[in-house]
């Protein structure tokens, strides 16, 4: 990911959450050096994804592929090309919040290898000026190689 593609970036958050990130999140991880990615298909960005990694430990922090493109492997792909990036950088384990009533999201993620550690209560902006809780799911990563 560049500056360049925050553009597309910005619009394909839109349009796939209520709740996008902002602009400013992009730039403060690109300041940051995070793994910041995105996945193109046709010189089009239809997908992005951002890994924090510190010590042995990595977090992932956004994963998002565009609606049009959802139900073709995609997420799958790239969640995987993202683990395959924190490995390099040798994380030992990966963690992510995901939403509750995000259940594609958090069904990927299970058939991956995570597994629920726990909950932040509250984490969410919902409709209606309401909350709603992250559950908290940690991956053991194997080795520092990609599988």
């Amino acid at each position: 990911m560049k500056s360049a593609d925050l553009d597309e970036v910005i619009s394909n958050e839109a349009a796939a959450y209520q709740f996008p990130w902002t602009r400013q999140n992009f730039v403060d991880c690109l300041r940051s050096r995070y793994e910041c990615w995105v996945m193109e298909l046709e010189q089009k960005v239809v997908g992005h994804g951002l890994v924090s990694v510190a010590a042995d430990e990595s977090h992932l922090l956004n994963v998002c592929i565009h609606p049009a493109y959802h139900s073709h492997g995609l997420g799958r792909q790239f969640t995987r090309f993202l683990m395959d990036r924190a490995r390099l950088r040798d994380a030992g384990a990966m963690f992510l919040e995901v939403r509750p009533s995000n259940v594609p999201a958090v069904g990927l993620y299970e058939s991956l290898g995570f597994r629920e550690i726990g909950r932040r209560r509250d984490y969410y902006r919902a409709l209606g000026n309401r909350r709603e809780d992250a559950i908290v799911m940690a991956l053991e990563l194997e080795g520092g190689t990609p599988q």
